[in-house]
Formats: C-alpha cells, structure tokens, sequence
C-alpha cells in the first residue's frame, strides 16, 4: 500500500538552526496493518506521519500510495487525494470548540463536497459506528477527554478513508479510556482499515501487528508486536 523509499526531510535548510528530522528512511506498509511509530520525543515520530498524512513536504526520497507517487502532487491536487484517502486522530483532539459533535464530525464532508442531502445520514453512521448518537447536539467543549477523542475518530472515519494516522491518540487519556480507544482502532483494522499509531505508550504498541523504532530520524528497529509471535 506504502513504499517509503530514502527519505529525507530537513527543516530550516542551510539556517544555523537547522533540523534533519528524517534521514534515509525505507519502509514499506501494507494494506490493512496496524502498525505502532514509537521513539523518543524529537526523534522524527510525528514528521514521518505527517509525511505519510501529505501534511508535509520532503526534499529527497520516494513515497508511493499504491500506484501514486504523492511527490509529484500540487498542492490541490494532494489535498484532494488526503480528503479521499486519509484520516487523522490527533493528541489534543483538533475539534472546533464552539461546534457541536455533529457539526465536527460533519466539517470533512463539506470540504470533500459531498452532497448536502448525504451529510447527515453520514455523519449519523459515524456517530453510531462510535456510539456517540447521544451526544450529536452537545457541543464539545462540554465533552470529558475520552468523548472528545471519539468524536476525533468519528469525524477521521467519516469520509471512509483507507488510511487512519493516529499521533499520540491516548496521550492525554487514563488508561482505561485509552484502552477503550485502542478498542476502537482494533475494530477499525478489523474492518480492513489500515491505521498508523505515533505513541510513547508500550501497551498500546503491543497491541499492533508491527513496532517501528525512529532514533535521530532514522528507522532503528522494525520489528512485529509481541501478539505476532
């Protein structure tokens, strides 16, 4: 599905402050796995899901989505292929907090300009498929932590993307609703989605078919979650 070929990202070339955030990066994803990006804060973790997500641009190296080199994409055209193909769960949830839940979870819809008559009977299958109907009107600001990042993954799931990139998704959760949460991308992938979890957290991580290790930019270790041994 993914082929990451020689990858190098920089940011502020040639400045005195200048970062190589990812340096040679080969790796190669398939369709349908639950793969965990673990590594030390700074390492390049949430560069290489941004690269993965077309939120961010690289220098050098190939990225090919099935049989798109997404390099070659203009600007408009790769923000039409992310709304078509793509899906993000972020740590701090990225909600529009004077919206409601339904109003979140509806606002992809209305940029990927589905047909005003199917957003609701979308957006409401989103809802049930996270058990969220009971909180459509509520706005979000009024929401506990574990609500809000169902909401996040309602409105990543609601254009039924391929691809879902999850960055620190229980960073900010207890433990149990981060394993509610996980419970979530477990079934997601079981439904043959494809998703991508950025966390420090080990328990999460074990839990996914592959554990890729960055260090200093590069792919240290790529190794199969203890469940695949």
């Amino acid at each position: 599905m993914i082929q990451l070929t020689n990858l190098e990202k920089t940011y502020q070339k040639g400045k005195p402050n200048q970062c190589h955030a990812l340096k040679s990066v080969h790796l190669t994803i398939k369709r349908g796995e639950l793969l965990a990006i673990m590594g030390p804060s700074g390492s390049g973790k949430s560069t290489l899901l941004h690269i993965l997500g077309g939120l961010d641009r690289f220098e050098e190296g190939s990225y090919r989505f099935e049989d798109t080199e997404i390099s070659r994409l203009s600007e408009r055209k790769l923000a039409k292929f992310r709304a078509a193909h793509i899906g993000f769960v972020l740590q701090d949830y990225g909600l529009l907090p004077n919206e409601t839940v339904q109003g979140n979870i509806s606002t992809p819809l209305y940029f990927d300009k589905t047909p005003f008559y199917r957003i609701k009977a979308i957006t409401n299958k989103a809802m049930v498929e996270l058990g969220i109907s009971k909180l459509a009107k509520r706005d979000v600001r009024d929401l506990s932590g574990g609500q809000k990042q169902r909401v996040a993954i309602a409105r990543a799931i609601v254009n039924d993307p391929e691809l879902i990139l999850a960055d620190e998704p229980t960073g900010n959760l207890d433990s149990i609703t981060s394993q509610k949460v996980m419970d979530i991308f477990l079934d997601l992938n079981n439904q043959g989605k494809t998703v991508i979890i950025v966390t420090h957290n080990q328990e999460i991580a074990d839990q996914c078919h592959r554990i890729i290790h960055i260090v200093d930019g590069k792919v240290s270790a790529d190794i199969p979650a203890p469940n695949q041994l």
